[in-house]
């Protein structure tokens, strides 16, 4: 039997809570000197990579062997660069190019430069298969929807990471890409047999475990073929038979953020924490929304009282406690043995993280394809262009504090570049949403900026209505391309900053920097 004391802080040991402000609040602070694990930070915790080592150092402080997440995509979902937008491509770019060397590189970089800020744990890469198009969480997120090709580029994006030494997170177990639902606000259902789960979902993970992937990341999603009954969080079934014992997963297990109605709605903050743990998880994740000290009373407290009731194993909360030491250990040593933070450290000293990742800015240029029809401009355009960018919602996960667009770097490369943004309220009540677009453009070249317009009615109906008028029309798609449209057609496979700018180059014609050595 433990020790009375003791319970409380191994219940600690397998939170990973986040917490509001860019300084480490009292109550994280005291809370690692009496064993709490790790934290999560995400793009409210992040003003500058400085900032961010000056708060993981005073995290350290208080407990050296804490660790430091952060949900880092290098993509749409960018926490590190929230208030830029992702000096990266994203991974839908990374495997339209194709080329696992390329994403090895790029991930590598991102891995050194949050090494040099602390952070020891990246919720990363995103390794499910988006095999439906009306996916409205994953999307982009993904490298594609043929499973071989994200697997190769997850265990490109895994070694990379852990190169630099930082520990790799494949996620949403056992795969998050064939629904219609976001797992922030419903329980999406996988209905998938064993064999087609085999098949396509699960190439990606047997990849990233045979890459040395050091976490994976469960999805709170139903999967019938495995557990009709329970999301995969809280499934025995799928966290401890299938990933454990088939697939032979012998890392970190950590939930997706618990707070998310995927798990919550039904079962509860602690009760879907003492369930997860329960079924194999070692670390639960609580993102935002919950991110104070009474919420981290709450869940360790329903940890302590179900050990003490016999809910939850004793044996199996020292199992995720270990695992969760493991994990912090591996990070510490693999970053002094690889010499990261030395590495980091020359890098900003040269200034090469004032603007962001050079290679993920010649990656993003790779990643841009282009369509031209019989009407279609020339590229470069000449003139002062006008480019209208039309906003679908965005998804929990990607930030609204996060740009993006083709507007601001455009302007930047073609003074006198004008620009506007609708939204569907904007639009969808009128009869006639060209007559809105075109409002003063006459015959100044006209660049429509879109994201997964086949998913969003509103834009494919203005879309439509102002080509119909201006033939010659630029289209920029910053989501999935699956329409085509426009006399050019350029397709940049995600709506990050690097490909933003990558987009404006073609269009403006700027010269192009030479490519840097992968």
């Amino acid at each position: 039997m433990s020790i009375h004391g003791e319970l409380p802080e191994l219940a600690a040991a397998v939170l990973q809570p986040g917490f509001v402000g860019t300084t480490a609040p009292d109550w994280v602070r005291r809370w690692l000197g009496v064993g709490l694990g790790g934290v999560a930070l995400f793009a409210r915790n992040v003003e500058s990579p400085a900032q961010v080592a000056a708060l993981t150092a005073r995290l350290r402080a208080e407990n050296p062997d804490v660790i430091v997440a952060i949900d880092e995509e290098a993509g749409d979902v960018t926490r590190f660069e929230s208030r830029l937008g992702s000096s990266r491509p994203g991974n839908l770019a990374l495997g339209t190019i194709d080329d696992p060397e390329l994403t090895e590189a790029v991930a590598r970089d991102l891995g050194r430069e949050l090494a040099v800020a602390g952070i020891t744990l990246d919720y990363a890469p995103d390794a499910d298969v988006n095999s439906n198009p009306a996916n409205p969480v994953i999307g982009v997120r993904a490298f594609g929807s043929e499973p071989r090709l994200v697997a190769r580029h997850t265990s490109a994006f895994i070694r990379g990471l852990q190169d630099a030494g930082v520990a790799g997170c494949a996620k949403h177990f056992p795969g998050h890409g064939d629904t219609a639902v976001d797992s922030h606000h419903d329980v999406p259902v996988i209905d998938r047999t064993e064999d087609e789960l085999i098949a396509c979902e699960l190439v990606p993970f047997r990849a990233a475990i045979a890459a040395g992937a050091r976490s994976v990341m469960t999805g709170h999603l139903l999967v019938p073929a495995y557990d009709p009954e329970v999301p995969a969080t809280l499934s025995p079934r799928i966290l401890t038979g299938l990933l454990r014992r088939e697939l032979g997963f012998d890392g970190l297990i950590v939930t997706d953020g618990i707070e998310m109605q995927g798990v919550r709605r039904r079962y509860g903050l602690e009760g879907a924490t003492v369930r997860a743990l329960t079924a194999g998880a070692d670390a639960i994740c609580v993102g935002g929304g919950h991110d104070d000290e009474q919420t981290a009373i709450r869940l360790r407290d329903a940890i302590v009282a179900a050990v003490r009731s016999g809910e939850l194993p004793e044996e199996r909360l020292r199992d995720a406690v270990a695992r969760v030491r493991a994990l912090a250990a591996w990070t510490t040593s693999t970053q002094t043995a690889t010499g990261a933070r030395a590495v980091a450290d020359a890098a900003a000293a040269d200034g090469a993280t004032v603007l962001g990742s050079v290679i993920g800015f010649e990656a993003a240029r790779r990643a841009v394809r282009v369509t031209t029809g019989g009407d279609g401009p020339a590229l470069p355009v000449h003139g002062v262009p006008h480019v209208v960018e039309f906003a679908p919602p965005r998804n929990i996960a990607i930030g609204s504090e996060t740009p993006w667009g083709v507007g601001g770097p455009l302007t930047e490369l073609r003074p006198g570049t004008t620009s506007v943004r609708f939204s569907a309220e904007d639009l969808e009540p009128l009869a006639d949403p060209a007559a809105a677009v075109l409002a003063g453009v006459g015959e100044r070249p006209l660049i429509l900026v879109v994201r997964d317009v086949h998913r969003h009615p509103w834009i494919e109906r203005a879309l439509r209505a102002v080509l119909e008028v201006r033939p010659d029309t630029i289209v920029v798609e910053m989501g999935i391309p699956v329409t085509v449209a426009g006399g050019v057609h350029i397709a940049t496979h995600g709506a990050t900053r690097a490909l933003g700018r990558a987009a404006a180059e073609l269009i403006a014609g700027a010269p192009v920097p030479q490519p840097v050595a992968v």
